[in-house]
């Protein structure tokens, strides 16, 4: 990989860690527990159409560790690692395979497969199937920031490529 790539990815990973840092800090005016913004997906969906699936998949794996240790929330690593996973790969697959999906279709994928990843193993861990019930609203909340990161990665991603920053 060349280190122009390198260095890169690794700015984008550190914004996404960052973003994602900063919204633990951010209130909902909603009392979803767990609930965010999911803004640092936006750096996730642009390196996946900047650079591809593989690299998009690693910043989002790398995100949620390194989240985890920034914020010390062991506990909330594993819904976040849970979502991170089914939604990037959703995301990949609708990009690649869904030929008339927008980015903001794709990232709307992403969302609900981020939420439903995130109940699914708050349903494991806490071995309540009742949880199912808490996706609807969380699905809802996915709605209005999924259009926003998807519209932001539309506009990140065609002006990184436009400077010819894919490598």
């Amino acid at each position: 990989m060349p280190v122009k790539k390198q260095v890169f990815l690794g700015l984008l990973l550190a914004i996404a860690v960052t973003i994602g840092y900063i919204e633990t800090m951010i209130p909902l005016p909603v009392a979803f527990p767990g609930a965010r913004l999911g803004l640092s997906n936006v750096v996730i969906l642009t390196t996946i159409v900047v650079f591809g699936p593989k690299d998009g998949f690693m910043i989002a794996v790398l995100k949620s560790f390194l989240l985890m240790l920034v914020t010390g929330q062991v506990t909330g690593f594993f819904y976040s690692f849970a979502g991170s996973l089914l939604s990037c790969v959703a995301m990949i697959l609708a990009y690649r395979y869904i030929r008339s999906a927008t980015l903001v279709g794709v990232s709307f994928i992403g969302s609900f497969f981020h939420n439903l990843g995130q109940v699914l193993m708050a349903i494991i861990m806490v071995n309540n199937v009742g949880l199912l019930s808490y996706l609807p609203f969380l699905l809802l909340l996915g709605l209005f920031t999924s259009y926003f990161v998807g519209l932001t990665a539309k506009m990140a991603s065609s002006h990184l490529l436009k400077m010819g920053v894919h490598l």
